[in-house]
């Protein structure tokens, strides 16, 4: 079996690109790579509480594919990495000064915070460490060419609880908005009383936990990907983002729509059904339609609008 010629000649590449460095080039790249490997293992207990608490937490679930995602991220910008390396004093000082600040509030008020908010602290540490050596190392012109993948490293942090408990009120009201238009528009006698729904032999309450904050959070995290991988204006970058947020809660609205309508229809035994507790994937996909066909129809434009070469 053959080997793909595009991927070996990439590594390739990169492998002689490396061996035609300037000897302080390549001292300054390995610096940088073994500080990547100092600071994990400095931070090696608070990393592996964070990945076990990710993967028992549907809402942080997706933080066990942020240093994959960030990797590969860095990846597709190999062909830039063999510039002249020179370090940063300020972004070295300013992103070293806010990881040393969390890392001593985590240390000071440890026994003050929740696990979750714990961890956060100590991730947002982390991240700051890892861009700061960047700049140390590699300099801002480096730093620059690279500012998603790093940026990215932001979500290896999980959201505080309070802006957690703000998100889901903020999501579970504006759902029952999109709920209750719903309802309207096919017909169902309603009556509402703020977010409970009494319709015909069944009443819902529109619960905290119903918000669906993890597949609006995991939605915005994907918008933000294909915005960059995709697209090139910066305002169609920003309109894709954007359009999560009501994409968002109206997703939500619909699937109480369709959990309300089956117990109207089918039987009040369908609040307890498997759309209603392990339905939201099913949702997700569905929400991923209009985001894919704004993304292709922006792309488009974009091709139309590139000059000819």
């Amino acid at each position: 079996m053959r080997p793909d010629a595009s991927a070996s000649g990439a590594g390739g590449n990169v492998w002689a690109a490396l061996r035609e460095m300037p000897h302080h080039q390549r001292l300054r790249l390995a610096g940088y790579a073994g500080f990547l490997l100092l600071i994990t293992l400095l931070f090696v207990r608070p990393l592996v509480q964070l990945m076990s608490h990710a993967a028992q937490t549907d809402l942080h679930s997706h933080i066990l594919l942020v240093p994959l995602i960030v990797a590969y991220l860095l990846y597709l910008r190999r062909d830039q990495s063999f510039e002249e390396y020179a370090s940063s004093i300020t972004g070295t000082v300013v992103l070293g000064a806010f990881g040393a600040a969390s890392l001593a509030a985590g240390i000071g008020w440890r026994e003050d915070l929740s696990l979750n908010d714990g961890l956060a602290i100590m991730a947002f540490a982390f991240s700051c460490f890892a861009a700061g050596g960047g700049f140390l190392f590699l300099g801002s012109k480096w730093m620059a060419a690279r500012a998603f993948p790093f940026g990215f490293l932001i979500f290896l942090v999980p959201l505080p609880d309070a802006a957690v408990d703000w998100l889901e009120k903020a999501s579970m009201l504006a759902s029952a908005e999109a709920a209750a238009m719903y309802f309207g528009l096919v017909g169902t006698p309603l009556v509402r009383t703020g977010v409970i729904f009494e319709l015909p032999g069944i009443v819902l309450q529109v619960a905290q936990e119903c918000s669906g904050i993890r597949s609006s959070w995991v939605l915005f995290i994907t918008s933000l990907l294909a915005s960059h991988l995709f697209l090139k204006t910066r305002w169609r970058m920003i309109v894709l983002v954007l359009f999560v947020i009501p994409l968002g809660v109206l997703r939500n609205g619909f699937r109480i729509l369709v959990i309300g309508l089956l117990c109207v229809h089918i039987g009040p035994h369908m609040a307890d059904s498997v759309i209603h507790h392990r339905g939201g994937p099913l949702f997700f996909l569905l929400s991923l339609i209009p985001l894919t066909l704004l993304l292709w129809w922006f792309r488009r434009q974009e091709k139309r609008l590139k000059p000819p070469a």
